[in-house]
């Protein structure tokens, strides 16, 4: 064979991997793929935790996975981008697109690392056939983590907004001993009763439809913002813009990373979809298309108010305009078409390992395949709960955010993904990717160290203030 030439070997079910540049160096593992396909080998894969490797969950289109990728990259840090852009200058625009072609370039890492081999179905997977057990475990810590805090996240956010909208909502329960729910609590549980039956749903084909409508609700923040400074009056002449604010850089980053962190979602939707092979142009479509949706918000945040833009530019809009009702309105769809999304990971897991401790491989398929939705539906419900009661708890959005995005986030999204291709691949060969890998974990390290630092001083100031 010529030096640079690949061959190709056909796996069972129509599988074809290359071998040559993107062969493994950790091999793979031929005799224990085929094996996975007996009984014995399923049951081995779904104790490691592999989860479905069958491919009856793939049924969503191109058009149906690109929603729900960019409903998985279109998230609440849209409000928060003009604040970045603020605090690091316009320079720092460069910034949001240098994240962006980062974290698409790590996602088709991943995607490499499932295409070497046909077992791995999750991103757990992934750090298991590189890292073995402990990665599997560190991986899905990040990951869960990861996916777990932003759902709570997101019931945060549209307490709080509701409660800023309807200040004296109350209820009182008829229970022994009088409970009251009032101001953000009562729309925390209320936010919950609305997106239960969402996280009810199992196939991502189906769930296309709900992103949908998180996709459309992030056009229409950006084009009510647009209304706000072109037609009400508020004009694109804010005060204090600079080309460059150095102090402000480190900020601007990690909020820029919290963008584009959907990494935890992507080997989902690559199992889910149909055409696999289109998966690199779908995952380049969501990035592009989401990144000139951040950079329209920025720009058009910054230049209506300067140095003054909130946190969320939200806060800035003039409340007795229409656009700036139908902006915050719009606001509280995006969470809740989004929190099915990062919850159905994390549910899926945990319907595996029920069902293998129940009834073995044969019964996890079955679940799987949707035939013991009286499980899926009392796990998902479960977890719904959990996260209302950790909101509750810990209403600090601002700083659980923060710290999403400094350490999980980056992590799941920068670190992991380079740290697993090497690992199965070794070293990228040419010298523009190698450099590329280096820098983008030289990057990632110093997010995670300075904006987790930050923020947990940050959260330690107020809870001793």
């Amino acid at each position: 064979m010529a030096v640079g030439e690949r061959a190709s070997l056909i796996y069972p079910a129509g599988y074809a991997v290359a071998v040559g540049y993107e062969e493994p160096l950790l091999g793979r593992r031929h005799d224990e793929v085929a094996s996975r396909r007996s009984t014995e080998g399923k049951a081995a894969a779904l104790e490691d935790g592999v989860g479905a490797y069958e491919d009856d969950d793939s049924n969503a289109s191109f058009v149906q996975t690109c929603l729900n990728g960019l409903n998985a990259l279109s998230g609440v840090g849209l409000l928060s981008v003009p604040y970045a852009l603020a605090e690091g200058g316009w320079l720092s625009l460069a910034l949001l697109a240098a994240v962006a072609a980062i974290c698409w370039y790590t996602g088709l890492l991943l995607q490499r690392c499932m295409s070497s081999d046909p077992s791995i179905r999750t991103y757990p997977d992934i750090g298991d056939r590189a890292f073995g057990r402990a990665g599997r475990l560190l991986v899905s810590a990040f990951m869960y983590a990861e996916l777990y805090l932003v759902a709570i996240g997101f019931l945060i956010l549209d307490g709080d907004n509701l409660a800023k909208l309807f200040p004296g909502a109350r209820v009182v329960l008829p229970l022994p001993g009088t409970m009251e729910l009032a101001g953000n609590r009562l729309f925390v549980v209320l936010v919950a009763v609305a997106v239960a039956p969402t996280t009810w749903v199992r196939g991502l084909g189906a769930l296309a439809y709900v992103s949908a409508t998180g996709v459309f609700a992030s056009v229409v923040i950006v084009l009510a913002v647009l209304w706000v400074g072109a037609v009400d009056g508020v004009g694109f002449d804010g005060p204090g813009t600079e080309v460059l604010k150095p102090a402000g850089i480190p900020t601007a980053l990690g909020l820029y990373t919290f963008c584009f962190c959907g990494h935890a979602v992507f080997p989902t939707l690559y199992t889910s979809m149909k055409d696999k092979p289109r998966f690199p142009k779908m995952l380049a479509t969501c990035f592009v298309l989401c990144t000139l949706n951040y950079g329209s918000m920025a720009i058009l945040g910054y230049l209506m108010y300067g140095a003054g833009v909130e946190s969320q530019v939200t806060l800035n809009l003039p409340a007795a305009r229409l656009s700036s009702k139908l902006a915050i309105f719009t606001t509280l769809i995006n969470p809740l078409s989004k929190y099915a999304l990062v919850i159905t990971p994390i549910a899926a897991a945990i319907e595996d390992r029920i069902m293998v401790v129940r009834g073995g491989a044969d019964a996890a398929a079955t679940c799987r395949r949707g035939n013991n939705g009286s499980v899926s539906v009392a796990v998902r419900t479960m977890l719904v709960l959990s996260t209302v009661a950790v909101a509750l708890a810990v209403p600090f959005f601002g700083y659980l955010m923060a710290l999403v995005g400094s350490l999980l986030s980056v992590g799941a999204c920068m670190l992991l993904p380079c740290a697993c291709y090497v690992r199965l691949f070794g070293p990228p060969r040419r010298a523009a990717e190698a450099a590329a890998v280096v820098a983008i974990v030289a990057l990632g390290s110093m997010v995670v160290v300075t904006g987790t630092y930050d923020s947990l001083a940050q959260i330690v100031h107020e809870l001793i203030s």
